[in-house]
């Protein structure tokens, strides 16, 4: 057996080992992530955003709910824990902030904020890997959409305080920014994907947006969510509202090899699931000990189709069931311990394990419930042209 055979028989035996306790405010978990690897006698943490504008911290290893934060005024989206600092958390608020919370602290209040200019809303963002840049991305307001930079050393060194931008990039998206994704080995790199259709990557050591830009690729649709893959991180992919993939080689660039490894513009057209159908992406993950990118969706009664990448298309690797009942929303891996977390419209967060037994005593929540907050859809405009290649 292959180690790709190996992995993809690992994902398709993941079961559930725990379920998070129902929250008396229930609402939908739209992101997910977690800390890493704590000193030792301490455990990680998971933070999910909520539809209800609140980020929610959990124990890691038994889901136990330890505290929540708020945004307002306005709407956080996104998490995203510090690389090095395992208690900071990060999260883009509608009000033009970036915030930061201390979570071994009991103060609500975060620990630095971040500020853009007056009419920036910011629907995306990340850290780089060095935890010394944080990028992002605004709604388009009038005919302008930014991504906005900031310096974020010293976050625990002056508590309260509010930092300025560093600067700007503010020619290369011409519509909403939904994602952005910092290269997990190289500070320097980042790549962000818009309603626009574009994806574009920059080097944000060079002097000026125009230099910064590497590479513009375009998707043809609205990007849902992005990120890095292949053996060094020099691949990039893509899913988008209207459930098509993308998925490009920037290592081709300066050859005259095509870039694009697969493009799908309908998944749900193109993969066999046993008659139990695809309903959406919800994201990728790429795989180091495979060297393999996969693709997670699902059904909106629950069910999690895990599907593998290759240049010849996609394949389904296996599908989780029995445990969310609504659409699942998000999702993270964890590659030291080949564990999944998952988060859905029924307000469930799931973790999974190859081969566990449940034990939570939580039953399977069999409501949807409503929210307030749904997915942004726009009209595509496919007239766009790549600048590069």
């Amino acid at each position: 057996m292959t180690a790709v055979e190996r992995v993809e028989e690992q994902l398709a035996a993941l079961r559930i080992a725990r379920r998070c306790e129902p929250c008396e405010e229930p609402a939908y978990l739209l992101d997910i992530h977690t800390s890493t690897a704590a000193p030792p006698g301490s455990s990680r943490f998971v933070a999910v955003s909520c539809s209800n504008e609140s980020i929610r911290v959990h124990d890691r290893e038994t889901l136990r709910f330890l505290r929540e934060y708020r945004g307002r005024p306005g709407l956080l989206s996104g998490v995203r824990f510090a690389h090095a600092c395992d208690s900071l958390v990060f999260s883009a608020c509608s009000h033009g902030t970036v915030r930061c919370w201390d979570v071994r602290s009991a103060s609500q209040e975060p620990v630095q904020v971040f500020t853009g200019y007056p009419s920036n809303v910011f629907i995306s963002f990340d850290i780089s890997c060095s935890d010394i840049i944080v990028c992002a991305g605004t709604e388009k307001a009038e005919k302008d959409t930014f991504l906005v930079f900031w310096d974020a050393r010293g976050v625990t060194d002056c508590a309260s305080a509010t930092k300025e931008p560093l600067g700007v990039y503010s020619e290369s998206h011409n519509d909403d920014i939904t994602k952005i994704c910092f290269h997990p080995t190289e500070p320097n790199l980042v790549v962000s994907g818009s309603t626009d259709g574009l994806v574009n990557v920059f080097d944000i050591n060079k002097d000026n947006e125009d230099d910064a830009l590497l590479s513009t690729c375009n998707s043809d649709s609205s990007v849902s969510s992005l990120g890095w893959a292949g053996e060094g991180y020099k691949q990039v992919y893509c899913t988008t509202h209207d459930e098509g993939f993308c998925w490009w080689d920037m290592a081709q660039l300066d050859t005259e090899d095509p870039i694009t490894l697969l493009h799908v513009l309908d998944v749900r057209e193109s993969v066999c699931t046993e008659n139990h159908g695809l309903h959406y992406l919800v994201g990728g993950l790429y795989h180091e000990k495979a060297g393999k990118l996969f693709l997670v969706g699902g059904t909106s009664t629950g069910n999690i189709h895990l599907l593998s990448c290759s240049t010849g298309g996609l394949s389904l690797v296996g599908t989780l069931r029995g445990g969310h009942s609504a659409t699942v929303r998000s999702f993270c891996w964890s590659p030291t311990d080949e564990s999944l977390l998952t988060g859905g419209e029924d307000a469930q967060l799931l973790l999974w394990k190859p081969g566990a037994v449940e034990r939570s005593l939580t039953k399977k929540a069999s409501l949807k419930i409503s929210s307030s907050v749904q997915k942004r859809v726009r009209v595509h405009n496919t007239s766009l042209k790549s600048r590069k290649k």
